[in-house]
């Protein structure tokens, strides 16, 4: 998809599209949040910034984008909270701005308004600190600049926005020791990266299952380091807080009767920064809005007093907050690895079959509760499964078993437990996968079998593995230690070199269904670099096909695949 200009139906998809992602992200973000803000709300912080810019966006009747962005900066303003809030605010602020008397918004118009929102955003920062939002935020804007100058697609250079925030997130521990220290990236950058996300996702119409993103322990060894599975500010000592009062004014300028003084930014701000730290002020001509860490917040708000009415008051005691937090960590130590896991929906539970611990992950990932090794040439006994339903403690139970060897078996448990449990009847890895993207807490069991069951219909499933013997199949001719490519439990390729069979198998599916979402799961056979060479070589197929490559770590079958 080309998108030229960016009009107002583009704009505001992108808000909406994006402020979605930031409330269906914040606790992610959140369990990213590290020292010096201990209070760990980063997440929430800015979805609720963005909401109120999104609220403001679609109480706006204008169809010019320039004032529609103008209504995003300023709702952004008045409901920014925290520091994460209040830059995500300010970079808003700048790309308003910078559109302002433009209608509709061409490639060139989206990177320099990009450009203005880094450029407010450092001015606001008292220091500026690269490893933060700032830096996911520079990057971003350098690369769509780049872009920009070669490309009448808006959708490139937010493709180049987007990639390029992904890319500087994962360098922020080098850049900030304490997020090195604690093994995380930096919780607004990440924010960030998910509102830019965003705004390609609504430009290029690309759809993602919200789902996807929600924090799961896949998620966290994606983002946290390994040794790190406490919550971030839990590898802190509170003693370490040197200013322990967040506190957030907001002052109406010129109202209120202790009004002594003429506002002036410098001096305002000047003031602040020398009773505390993490210091944000933001100001238009109506209102000022400051964000501090101080040891002395009733200063502050008696400060802002004298430039007018305090419209809005928050102050927290993050040392107390840091207490609760460890209490918590405590707390959540003495729970097991793998039930931390659970992503129980109501009173479901949900059991798959699989072999692999990035196959495992990505089931956890979408909502799996609970996995059972084995599958192809491990088949679980029935007692396997029940032993499986009891440890759910759930009252709903649905079973996936990936393989149609093991449905007499689900089938037969599902009979002898004390439980309302169905079985799921999918054949193969990538069809559990899609079946879960039907699920929902919401409906009854019943509703959920029908419809999980007619998503199957919806993905083609290809395997590449080994002939163990010589034979002929389907008048195919196979031969001993030659590589097979399977499409839905047919032989449709038969040679030696495996790269060569899984794209012939690949071109088998995408025969079968015109879809264009293909994803590839290798195995502990093979590896991420031909992985990524058969999706380059598929890519330059069609550029509407979206690739994507997961690690399963699965055996027997080099290569797991889907066409959707």
């Amino acid at each position: 998809m080309t998108v030229s200009k960016i009009t107002e139906n583009e704009f505001r998809k992108m808000i909406a599209v994006s402020s979605n992602r930031l409330n269906n992200n914040a606790e992610f973000i959140n369990s990213l949040n590290v020292f010096p803000v201990p209070d760990g709300d980063t997440g929430t912080n800015m979805s609720l910034s963005f909401a109120s810019g999104a609220k403001y966006v679609s109480e706006t009747t204008s169809s010019n984008v320039g004032e529609l962005a103008q209504a995003l900066a300023k709702g952004l303003l008045m409901g920014a909270r925290g520091n994460s809030g209040v830059i995500l605010s300010q970079v808003f602020r700048g790309f308003s701005k910078n559109v302002a008397e433009k209608a509709e918004l061409t490639p060139q118009d989206l990177a320099d308004a990009i450009v203005a929102g880094v450029q407010t955003a450092y001015k606001a920062v008292m220091k500026p600190q690269e490893g933060t939002i700032l830096t996911v935020a520079r990057k971003a804007a350098e690369a769509a600049t780049k872009t920009a100058k070669n490309s009448d697609d808006c959708v490139e250079v937010m493709q180049a926005a987007y990639e390029a925030a992904e890319e500087a997130l994962k360098t922020t521990p080098e850049l900030l020791p304490v997020l090195k220290e604690v093994g995380v990236v930096d919780s607004g950058g990440q924010g960030l990266t998910f509102v830019y996300q965003g705004f390609f996702d609504a430009l290029s119409g690309n759809v993602r299952d919200e789902r996807e993103y929600q924090p799961t322990p896949a998620d966290m060894d994606d983002m946290v380091s390994a040794e790190h599975h406490k919550s971030a500010q839990g590898q802190l000592n509170t003693e370490d807080i040197k200013y322990g009062y967040c506190t957030e004014i907001m002052v109406r300028l010129g109202a209120g009767r202790l009004v002594d003084e003429e506002f002036d930014y410098d001096k305002f701000r000047q003031h602040l920064s020398e009773i505390g730290n993490s210091l944000l002020v933001i100001a238009d001509d109506e209102v000022v809005k400051v964000h501090v860490h101080t040891e002395q917040p009733g200063e502050v708000l008696s400060y802002g007093q004298k430039f007018g009415s305090l419209i809005k008051v928050k102050v927290d005691n993050m040392r107390l907050q840091h207490e609760t937090i460890l209490e918590q960590d405590k707390e959540a130590e003495k729970v097991q690895e793998d039930e931390m896991s659970k992503q129980i929906a109501g009173d479901y539970g949900i059991i798959a079959v699989a072999s692999g611990d990035g196959i495992a992950k990505l089931f956890h990932g979408v909502g799996v509760t609970k996995i059972i090794q084995g599958g192809q040439t491990m088949n679980p006994s029935t007692k396997d499964i029940v032993d499986a339903i009891n440890e759910t403690g759930a009252k709903k139970i649905l079973i996936l078993p990936n393989n149609k060897n093991i449905f007499l078996a689900a089938e037969q448990a599902s009979d002898v437990v004390d439980a309302d449990v169905k079985v799921v009847h999918t054949r193969t890895i990538p069809q559990g996968l899609t079946a879960m993207l039907e699920f929902s807490s919401e409906a009854s069991i019943d509703e959920n079998v029908e419809a999980m069951e007619e998503a199957l219909a919806d993905v083609v499933s290809g395997q590449v593995t080994i002939a163990v013997r010589d034979t002929t199949i389907d008048g195919a001719e196979i031969k001993k230690d030659n590589y097979m490519g399977i499409v839905d439990g047919t032989i449709k390729v038969t040679a030696a070199e495996r790269k060569q069979v899984t794209l012939d198998t690949i071109h088998a599916m995408l025969d079968v269904d015109d879809g264009e979402v293909v994803t590839i799961i290798y195995g502990e056979d093979a590896s991420q670099a031909e992985a990524q060479e058969i999706a380059d070589e598929v890519q330059s197929w069609d550029e509407d096909y979206e690739v994507e490559i997961h690690e399963g770590d699965q055996p027997v079958y080099p290569y797991l695949i889907s066409v959707e």
